[in-house]
């Protein structure tokens, strides 16, 4: 099976597996499939319960109810993708953009980083994106021990962080407020994000989308950028 039918097969089994978890489906599932990556990025995702909950200004309330659901689905979503891609997906990362009524799945094999060489890890603005990152970083809590960036796609760019968390957020995650920190963290790191207008510059595209996740037990984090790319 080549790696489009892949794409289209995950997309839908994806996009019936959130319809049954969630009472609708997302009007669109686009998925990248790059070894040891698979990026699914879904467009009109919202519930109707979700809907009454966000016109009452809820919005922390869906997040965090996200964060319990996509733990619930986490298994059925690296079968699926073992089943047809025969990767074995070790962690899942996974974000929301409520205002867009987007959404983003990150799954990440047995090492977030890959081979200097690979032509994924060269591509113009690479050094830039790298910088402003760090930058990023540095606002919300500290310059990343590590920081790496993949272009999967001409529409979909990946950004690792590895050693992020301060001693704070460590001791916070020991007491079991993860989920409320990563929630924090998501709308802060989120903002500082979106905000730049350096990452279209260097990359001569539209920002569509910019989700960011964390593994916490791993003190990493993982950036995906949506992109447009210019004519």
């Amino acid at each position: 099976m080549d790696i489009k039918t892949q794409q289209t097969k995950l997309a839908n089994n994806f996009g019936k597996l959130l319809r049954d978890k969630f009472g609708k489906g997302p009007e669109a599932i686009f998925v990248t499939i790059s070894d040891p990556y698979v990026l699914v990025y879904i467009k009109g995702f919202i519930s109707a319960m979700e809907q009454v909950l966000l016109e009452q200004g809820q919005d922390l309330t869906v997040k965090t109810t996200r964060e319990y659901l996509m733990k619930s689905i986490d298994p059925e979503i690296r079968g699926q993708i073992k089943g047809l891609t025969d990767l074995d997906i070790q962690h899942i990362y996974y974000d929301w953009n409520l205002d867009n009524r987007s959404g983003v799945f990150v799954g990440v094999g047995s090492d977030l980083t890959i081979l200097d060489e690979d032509n994924r890890t060269h591509y113009n603005g690479q050094s830039e994106v790298n910088q402003e990152i760090v930058s990023i970083s540095r606002q919300a809590e500290k310059a990343p021990d590590e920081t790496f960036s993949y272009k999967l796609s001409d529409r979909t760019l990946i950004v690792i962080r590895k050693g992020i968390l301060v001693p704070i957020e460590k001791q916070l995650i020991s007491l079991g407020f993860d989920e409320k920190l990563r929630v924090a963290k998501r709308q802060l790191e989120g903002e500082l994000l979106l905000n730049s207008t350096h990452f279209a510059s260097v990359l001569n595209a539209g920002i569509q989308d910019v989700f960011v996740d964390w593994n916490f037990e791993l003190d990493n984090s993982v950036i995906s950028f949506i992109l447009k790319p210019n004519e």
